[in-house]
């Protein structure tokens, strides 16, 4: 039985002030707190003055880590009173400078696994050592190739795993005492990192190839054994990598990628609520996607299959997409182009001059395209010439943002709401503000991942669903779209944050039902709703357990 500071160490048990007094002599705490109890509504009210005394962002969220780092519980509680509020503070955009300067605000390692490809013989005991006998329920893992729109930060991105979990905990009542981040650490191309001697992970370039496929292959495989009931998420993960390793083990356990799977699935959600506005058919649209890499795909691959739901066949579907990186317009000949790109890239015999196609303006003139979706980290991309192009050519154009943090953004929506003279149906990939135009108050979604992740894995893991499948993903999609309220002039496109909780119940139960629908579940149940709720953890304290 832990006691004393042992206990007051121990974040997953510690109450702190609300230790009472019969707790206080049980466990050798007589002397170690101030004599007042207190109850955690206290607690988190004086939290949460102390979060709006901070002067900005950066020290909101070091405060909000210290609560992390000692009691999950406040932190949770704090966190899921002010989801709306805080979820830009701890989670993104917040989050990058963390992982910027991880190794220099380094005080913690915050109970997450940091497995080093330099010594892959130390995996399983690293994992055992970091679960700490605890039943992992859910991992987030990555390598940290390419977090949010910042790059490679090496064993730094392990903090992008932990907001993750911060998130699922807060939004779908993730038990924390049953998630484990995870980094893999197979060294980085950023030569700034490896230059700081401040800097904690492998002092040498990224591994890739054999070796690097072989470190992740023995990970999950470890994982998977170690922890039986495990729902498997990967997190910022390279392009190189990111669809090879989904595809291996999406059909033998449930695994997830956000950056291919919930990128997509939220931008539907939004591309949905927007058509949902608007009174137009997901057939009837063009596609034009800006940056086509791993997220770009994702996003691609998503509302693809829509259309083939929908009963497009494949060959009248890929019609509809147009994809512009680097190099401009892909066509059928543009070099490297990636196994994912090659579907949807174009004929150059569709074009008068396709050789001028090396702009995004130049090719939104020469497609009119009705959907404009950035996942391309330039900032400023969508200029007015681009914008005002577009909206001469389709009276309510679908324009989404998505690059963050907010210098990476490829518009302000602020912008695209003037430039397009109230027309534009727009969603962020960052927060933004209400905008106000010629009398009308146009609220801006922000196409947040968090709207759709928390719930898909509540509902795997509630169900103990052997896979997830695309059909769950797709219910997911439509339960966020669905969301969106059209009564009134200025409706966003999708859901707002502070929504977050009731979305991620109502995904996680069309998650189960599906699980049951398709023989997947290890977990009996009638009522798919019943059987989420009854998984779900709430930051209220219990009795101290035996640890």
């Amino acid at each position: 039985m832990k006691k004393g500071y042992e206990l007051l160490n121990d974040p997953f048990l510690n109450k702190g002030t609300a230790f009472n007094e019969e707790e206080r002599k049980k466990y050798g705490l007589v002397g170690l707190l101030p004599p007042q109890v207190e109850t955690i509504k206290i607690q988190a009210q004086r939290a949460y003055l102390n979060v709006e005394s901070k002067k900005d962002a950066v020290e909101k969220r070091h405060y909000l880590m210290s609560i992390f780092r000692s009691n999950r519980t406040l932190f949770f509680n704090l966190f899921s009173e002010h989801i709306k509020e805080l979820m830009p503070i701890v989670y993104d955009p917040g989050i990058a400078d963390s992982i910027e300067n991880f190794s220099e605000y380094f005080l913690s390692p915050q109970n997450a696994a940091y497995l080093s490809i330099d010594h892959e013989e130390q995996m399983e005991e690293s994992l055992k050592n970091a679960a700490k006998g605890r039943s992992i329920e859910l991992i987030v893992v990555t390598d940290a190739e390419a977090i949010l729109g910042i790059g490679d930060w090496g064993t730094n991105g392990v903090g992008i795993a932990i907001g993750k979990l911060m998130v699922y905990t807060a939004a779908a009542g993730i038990d924390p005492s049953k998630v484990l981040p995870v980094v893999l650490d197979a060294g980085t191309s950023r030569v700034s990192l490896l230059n700081d001697p401040l800097y904690l992970g492998l002092h040498h370039s990224r591994i890739k190839g054999v070796s690097y496929y072989t470190f992740v292959d023995q990970f999950v495989n470890l994982a998977e054994k170690l922890f039986p009931k495990l729902y498997l998420h990967f997190e910022d993960f390279g392009r190189d990598n990111a669809q090879n390793i989904l595809a291996k083990y999406v059909d033998k356990y449930p695994v997830f990628n956000d950056d291919i799977e919930g990128t997509g699935i939220i931008t539907l959600a939004g591309i949905l609520g927007a058509l949902k506005i608007s009174k137009q058919k997901l057939a009837d649209q063009k596609y034009l996607c800006f940056g086509a890499g791993t997220a770009g795909y994702g996003i691609i691959k998503r509302i693809y299959q829509e259309m083939l739901d929908e009963g497009l066949s494949p060959t009248e579907a890929k019609k509809h997409f147009y994809l512009v990186d680097k190099q401009g317009l892909l066509f059928e000949d543009t070099p490297d182009l990636t196994p994912e790109q090659k579907p949807f890239s174009r004929q150059r015999s569709e074009f008068k001059d396709s050789s001028s196609l090396t702009t995004l303006l130049a090719v939104v003139k020469a497609i009119h395209p009705s959907i404009l979706v950035g996942t391309s980290t330039q900032g400023g991309a969508f200029s007015k010439d681009v914008v005002l192009e577009m909206a001469s050519s389709t009276p309510r154009p679908i324009i989404f943002p998505l690059s963050n943090p907010t210098k990476l953004a490829e518009a302000k929506a602020s912008d695209l709401i003037e430039w397009s003279q109230g027309k534009a149906l727009v969603a962020t990939g960052i927060p933004s503000q209400d905008v106000k135009f010629k009398g009308v108050n146009f609220e801006i979604g922000q196409a947040n991942n968090a709207l759709v992740y928390p719930g898909l894995g509540l509902g795997v893991i509630a169900s103990g669903s052997r896979l997830l499948t695309d059909k769950m993903i797709s219910l997911a999609a439509h339960q966020v779209g669905e969301g969106v309220d059209t009564s009134y002039l200025g409706a966003a496109v999708l859901p707002n944050v502070s929504k977050i909780k009731d979305f991620s119940l109502n995904v996680a139960s069309a998650v189960a039902e599906e699980a049951k629908k398709e023989g997947l579940n290890r977990v009996p149940f009638t009522d798919s709703q019943a059987c989420v709720k009854a998984k779900q953890w709430f930051p209220v304290y219990k009795k101290v357990k035996r640890s």
